[in-house]
């Protein structure tokens, strides 16, 4: 290759070949290859220079627009919270109001019982230190709906009690809550040991009024009924344990 005064002259040879060509480019065209490089290279520039903004702001839309979706889960988040501590100020206001203030020395409550022998509110009343399980365990009649069951096969260690959830269940006698608790066949489930190896069980309740390790006195509503656990419809699940072993409780409470 070598540059003439007014051309560019590129000679080609191949490997092996005595023969080469020879090509000339004019002085003029050569010119016109430089300024079209020079005007494609700004070119270039400048739509680099212009998709880079484009590329940022790309990237800034992606950010904004996952934090925006944050803060919604976020904010949905908490409208749920809100809703679900209002419905349980709600539920505590009502409970207050059922089972007496915090404050109050005595918060137990006591309500008629089902033949409407009336009870009152705080304080003993004759029979209340009564520790056996003798008594309804429910404020209302209820319908027994299945008896005790003995036998490996099929056992059912209590009765079952249909009744409408939210009824008042009642603990049949006077003792300690040795469980307050949620199994998946009881569902929520209160344990009473009356003394004299005597024990009571409530099942499928929706709502527990005491805790582990409180003294409850007979006829003192422990619990509300639900359909909790392993069950198909609202009732009680009520058992009586004497030794560990189901005693029927239809032979120490009399049905209303």
């Amino acid at each position: 290759m070598r540059r003439g005064r007014g051309a560019l002259s590129i000679r080609l040879t191949r490997d092996g070949d005595l023969q080469s060509r020879l090509i000339v480019v004019p002085r003029r065209r050569l010119r016109l290859y430089k300024t079209l490089a020079v005007v494609c290279g700004f070119a270039l520039v400048g739509i680099l220079a212009s998709w880079i903004p484009l590329l940022l702001r790309a990237g800034t839309a992606d950010e904004l627009r996952l934090e925006i979706a944050a803060l919604r889960a976020r904010n949905d988040s908490i409208a749920v919270l809100a809703q679900t501590l209002g419905r349980l100020e709600t539920r505590e206001q009502q409970i207050r109001g059922l089972f007496g203030s915090a404050e109050q020395e005595d918060a137990g409550l006591w309500l008629p019982t089902p033949t409407g022998s009336a009870r009152r509110v705080g304080g003993p009343v004759a029979g209340d230190t009564v520790t056996t399980p003798n008594m309804w365990p429910l404020t209302e009649g209820g319908f027994v709906t299945q008896s005790l069951l003995e036998g490996a096969d099929g056992e059912h260690p209590g009765i079952d009690i249909a009744i409408p959830s939210g009824s008042y269940i009642r603990a049949a006698g006077g003792g300690e809550v040795i469980e307050a608790a949620r199994d998946p066949v009881y569902g929520l489930f209160v344990l009473i040991d009356h003394g004299n190896r005597y024990w009571s069980r409530y099942g499928h309740a929706s709502y527990l009024a005491v805790e582990r390790g409180q003294q409850v006195r007979q006829g003192e509503v422990i619990a509300l009924t639900g359909s909790s656990g392993r069950s198909t419809a609202p009732h009680l699940h009520f058992e009586i344990l004497r030794n560990g072993r189901p005693v029927d409780p239809l032979t120490m409470v009399d049905p209303p």
